[in-house]
């Protein structure tokens, strides 16, 4: 999700982040606060969403950040949000949530006011929550800022407390047959840091899923499974897909939207998915806005399908 930028923050600036951290982790809540969420067919949860930044081709400081709310169980997009930005912090592994958040806070709060109906009950994560260097990754961050909900979905596991990607790691992967398997990924402090999840039944590759704020593991990882057409949620896969869609048409046309430059429709019908290959996540990290940037804001209607 992210792409490295040139640079490195001084001492000083990552203790700062470091204390901001350890504050906001204290007010995680790694339990299930919604009655949908302790349903096993997940009844009352109506809509899910999904954030993602992508980059620019050969830029590592222009991005599309991008926010999507899906119907559940349907899984069809009923809203959209893109919007270029430009990130000025570089990325330093377990601090990505100071590149990219504030975007993705940002486009939460743009929902929230002029869509309130659609607010998503759950966000899922392109990073980790829980699973981190100190125990508050990106999907902790965005959780707290916004107090939704959220799930981080990590591709890649986040070697901490003692987690390898060893031999034995592996042959445990191996060992997940079908769709909904998993294993749980315990540190060196004895602590469940989050599961490895078979998300798919041709997926080769297990996900890492760990709490982000205000649901429990087995909610999240139960969840995660549910949303999974391919591989990766959907909700982060449509997130992923037009965020980058979004680059390639305001940087491959004639010039990009002016600034404010905004299109908002009313939802008249979600729109049909069409089948694909499995999508791939988009790459992130966070930082504070600059300047207004370009923004695309949607809600699909049925006449605007596009294949995911």
């Amino acid at each position: 999700m992210a792409r490295e930028a040139a640079g490195r923050p001084p001492e000083e600036t990552l203790s700062l982040w470091k204390r901001e951290q350890a504050r906001l982790q204290a007010r995680v809540v790694a339990r299930d606060t919604e009655a949908w969420q302790r349903d096993p067919g997940f009844a009352g949860l109506r809509r899910v969403g999904g954030v993602d930044v992508s980059f620019a081709k050969g830029d590592s400081a222009s991005a599309c950040a991008s926010l999507v709310v899906l119907s559940f169980p349907e899984l069809q997009v009923v809203y959209e949000d893109c919007r270029m930005v430009s990130l000025t912090a570089p990325y330093v592994s377990g601090f990505l949530a100071f590149r990219e958040v504030p975007f993705l806070v940002d486009a939460v709060q743009r929902l929230r006011e002029k869509e309130p109906h659609l607010m998503p009950q759950v966000l899922f994560v392109d990073g980790n929550g829980m699973l981190h260097h100190r125990g508050f990754g990106v999907a902790c961050h965005l959780g707290i800022l916004t107090d939704l909900p959220c799930i981080g979905v990590a591709k890649k596991l986040l070697q901490v407390d003692g987690l390898e990607n060893n031999a034995l790691h592996k042959e445990k992967i191996r060992l997940l047959q079908a769709g909904g398997d998993t294993f749980p990924l315990m540190g060196g402090s004895g602590a469940i840091l989050g599961m490895a999840l078979k998300s798919h039944d041709h997926s080769t590759k297990p996900l890492y899923v760990s709490v982000g704020h205000k649901m429990s593991l087995e909610a999240a990882v139960r969840l995660t499974r549910c949303c999974c057409r391919f591989r990766i949620p959907e909700p982060v896969r449509q997130a992923d897909i037009r965020s980058r869609d979004y680059i390639r048409r305001t940087l491959g046309g004639p010039g990009p939207p002016a600034p404010g430059q905004e299109r908002s429709q009313k939802v008249q019908k979600p729109e049909e998915p069409q089948g694909g290959s499995e999508g791939h996540m988009g790459g992130v990290r966070p930082l504070r806005p600059t300047a207004k940037a370009p923004e695309h804001t949607r809600t699909p209607q049925a006449s605007r399908g596009r294949a995911p």
